[in-house]
């Protein structure tokens, strides 16, 4: 079984208020999961307080949507086999 980057598991109690501040920041954000979403708030909040995270990828860099360039390209080759 390979070794997992994130080798410890939190867990924590949210109330409804702050389930869907997250949801809604997560959305905003095209976050592809609330962990990670909470991942990346947790690095912000520890940034804001001069501590620094270990780089690496962030949650920005799997994005949920295709940008709409990456879309279209993909939507004219598609278009160009049925022909």
């Amino acid at each position: 079984m390979p070794v997992l980057a994130r080798g410890e598991r939190l867990q924590i109690m949210l109330s409804d208020a702050e389930l869907a501040a997250l949801d809604d920041w997560r959305f905003n954000k095209r976050m592809p999961s609330r962990a990670s979403a909470i991942r990346e708030l947790l690095k912000r909040g520890l940034a804001a307080e001069g501590v620094v995270v270990g780089g690496g990828l962030h949650s920005r860099d799997f994005g949920v949507l295709d940008s709409a360039e990456k879309t279209f390209k993909i939507y004219r080759r598609t278009r160009r086999e049925d022909k």
